[in-house]
């Protein structure tokens, strides 16, 4: 067996005894973690994740926090009083029915002759046991990839179709 030139040292500091355990207690801690443990990657949020950040920082009048998600080109062609303008029926729903939101659907819109658009809706928990919805709330994306917020409106419900 091949001796540890340092480990005499240690073993007269410390006493043979108390090496003995310090040598398991640490070997015990090297065995318990797993081969190949690496620190937890964060993964970047989702459209959902995103989307819910969005409404509920609306939902709250957080105006200015919402403003910031949305992708650059819409941001920026609206001043913060006309984001304000934009979500204030959003923001007036949520005062009525509370900012308690669940997820309804998520997809892709298909247009003739555009790009598909992808799509996330809510609808208020308090509504959601109405016998007919009044409102969902839709937030679009560019396309699959995208995590900034291209539009965003009300989309009412519980029309009857003739």
């Amino acid at each position: 067996m091949k001796r540890l030139p340092w480990l005499p040292g240690i073993a007269a500091a410390i006493g043979a005894g108390r090496c003995r355990t310090v040598l398991l207690l640490l070997l015990l801690t090297l065995l318990s973690v797993p081969l190949g443990a690496t620190t937890p990657v964060m993964l970047p949020p989702t459209q959902i994740q995103m989307a819910r950040r969005f409404l509920l920082a609306v939902l709250h009048g957080e105006f200015q926090a919402a403003q910031g998600l949305l992708a650059p080109e819409v941001g920026q062609a609206l001043t913060p009083a006309q984001f304000r303008v934009a979500a204030l029926p959003l923001y007036q729903r949520g005062q009525h029915f509370g900012p308690a939101i669940d997820l309804y659907k998520l997809g892709f819109r298909l247009r003739d002759g555009q790009a598909p658009q992808s799509f996330v809706a809510f609808m208020f928990k308090a509504d959601t046991l109405a016998t007919r919805p009044e409102v969902q709330l839709d937030v679009t994306f560019r396309d699959s990839t995208a995590r900034q917020i291209l539009s965003f409106g009300l989309i009412p419900l519980g029309m009857q179709v003739h």
